[in-house]
């Protein structure tokens, strides 16, 4: 790029830093020295591939999607919570936001991550252990108790049975009094990543699929401010995928569900600002920094070239991230601070949206107040301490992390490619569902998981505490225990409850509910009906598996 396209991209940028909001704050170093919002090359120089770069706000959105960077605000800091009954989890969320945490994301116990009730043989021993137990909307009550969700963005990190889950929420925020069109927050609901990594489907792919564009219509149009849909890929990493994989399995699922919108007849403009994504920070610092850079260039490029978006909010990519939980470790777990500091500010410097940071503890059992409140001080100390607030994408010119930007957006393309060619019409979401049929998806994680493992066991890759530095003085962690007591109360409050509702409602709201599934209506407003006649959460799914069957993953060796 010459030096005249330089400057004038550099106009821009400034014509729209100027017109926007900055927060009141120090913009200065720790000396006291003023900082420019954004760097650049110097004016008259030249800049070969300058255009792949670029400036702040600006196609192809590489260093970031606003010309303000966290000068106009900071990203969000949105801890991951839930463990136990719906009370225990509400007096965490409470902590959490009076310690100055700025959004809410709901961890699910297994059994409601499988579409099942507490009382259900199969949940046995597993209610509230790996986060909060929720069998219907009365559950979503207590967690949301005093708590107005019309005012606080919520996540919840759930695939399988979100949509049920999704209105539970939605029936909360109704008893709230909260206008639902004002609802903010994010549904993970993606169910390829489960196909591919995380295991926790219900249905084939085709009613999975289904019940995603019922959802993206109905928040189109009923809840626009809201995400239904966040493409996930941090459980691809944390099953073991490189970078370049994970980067590029999650915007090949992206892709798919514009697919699917676009089948739907949404426009496109309308619903890709409701997609939003989440991204491992893993350990290697400038690889994961170029990853995300990477990450908004090929999303904008795409959308724009591919599916034909104009408008600049469907071009952005908006992501959330959460530290690396499989690079913490059970020997030294205290070294686990420094991991996810290193993870976080690498997120930070690649421009996420919004950031969980794991506690030290948790790859023993579910964190304990001390150290949810050290994860969440660890974020508040790179925000309010380090000044990298200060400057948009600093590390931008970097000759080794432009150079790491190209490479794994190089390595992510050929993926695509090799996607497409799976299916039978060229298309993305062919390639995915014949790549879940066959394997090749877990295939290739499991190799690079399998390489990175040989990695370690030979020394070539060192953990500290693992297999380097191992001698230790450090005493065991007090850890935090759910207690047998939380799922013989969770049940005889289920069984109550069921005492209590109306029967013939919820019967008849079931019965409401399959006779949808077996049109081409949209299923979101029946299903609504059921959450609010408190239907749980297994008679909704387990309606729909009666209509559907149930996906069994083929066996493989």
């Amino acid at each position: 790029m010459d030096a005249s396209d330089i400057e004038a991209g550099r106009e821009r940028w400034q014509r729209r830093y100027d017109a926007a909001r900055k927060r009141d704050a120090d913009f200065t170093t720790l000396s006291g020295n003023q900082v420019e919002p954004v760097y650049g090359p110097q004016p008259g120089a030249t800049y070969p591939g300058f255009e792949r770069i670029g400036w702040p706000g600006e196609f192809p959105y590489t260093r970031g999607l606003y010309p303000t960077g966290y000068r106009g605000r900071t990203w969000t800091i949105r801890q991951f919570a839930g463990f136990g009954n719906a009370r225990q989890t509400n007096e965490r969320y409470k902590m959490i936001l009076a310690a100055g945490g700025g959004g809410l994301s709901v961890a699910f116990d297994m059994p409601t991550l499988m579409g099942r009730d507490s009382d259900d043989p199969f949940a046995l021993g597993e209610v509230g252990h790996c986060g909060v137990a929720i069998d219907s909307a009365a559950d979503m009550d207590v967690l949301f108790a005093d708590i107005p969700l019309q005012d606080v963005t919520t996540s919840m990190t759930i695939s399988g049975p979100a949509v049920p889950v999704f209105v539970m929420y939605l029936v909360a925020a109704e008893r709230q009094g909260a206008d639902l069109s004002k609802l903010d927050g994010t549904l993970q609901t993606d169910i390829f990543k489960e196909y591919i990594a995380q295991k926790e489907w219900l249905f084939e792919p085709e009613p999975h699929l289904r019940l995603i564009g019922d959802l993206m219509e109905y928040c189109a149009r009923e809840i626009p401010k809201y995400k239904p849909l966040s493409v996930s890929g941090y459980h691809i990493r944390e099953a073991g995928a490189t970078a370049a994989q994970e980067l590029a399995y999650t915007l090949a699922d992206g892709f798919g569900y514009v697919e699917l919108g676009l089948s739907r007849g949404l426009d496109v403009n309308v619903f890709a600002p409701g997609l939003s994504f989440f991204f491992d920070a893993h350990i290697d610092f400038f690889e994961e920094i170029a990853k995300f850079r990477a990450a908004r260039r090929i999303w904008a490029r795409h959308l724009r070239d591919e599916y034909g978006a104009t408008s600049e909010k469907a071009l952005w990519l908006r992501f959330h991230t959460q530290t690396a939980g499989v690079s913490l470790t059970a020997q030294q777990p205290v070294n686990n601070v420094v991991r996810t500091a290193v993870e976080a500010l690498s997120a930070i410097l690649g421009g996420t949206n919004s950031l969980h940071t794991n506690a030290l503890d948790e790859t023993l059992a579910l964190p304990t107040d001390e150290s949810a409140e050290i994860a969440l001080r660890t974020q508040q100390v790179l925000m309010e301490e380090t000044g990298v607030v200060n400057v948009a994408d600093p590390l931008g010119g970097s000759w080794y992390v432009e150079a790491l930007t190209d490479r794994i957006e190089a390595e992510a393309e050929e993926i695509f490619e090799r996607i497409r060619g799976l299916g039978d019409d060229g298309s993305i979401t062919s390639g995915i569902l014949r790549g879940i049929e066959d394997g090749w998806f877990t295939a290739h994680i499991a190799e690079a998981a399998f390489v990175h493992q040989q990695s370690v066991e030979t020394n070539a890759k060192r953990i500290v505490g693992v297999n380097a530095h191992m001698k230790t003085i450090a005493k065991d962690l007090e850890i935090l225990r759910v207690s047998h007591e939380v799922e013989v109360e969770q049940n005889r409050a289920l069984a109550e409850r069921r005492e209590q509702r109306d029967e013939a409602r919820v019967k008849t709201a079931l019965e409401e509910l399959v006779a949808v599934a077996r049109t081409t209506g949209n299923m979101i407003p029946a299903m609504l009906e059921a959450a609010r006649a408190e239907a749980t959460l297994g008679e909704i799914c387990g309606v729909l598996k009666d209509e559907w069957g149930v996906y069994r993953e083929p066996a493989r060796f």
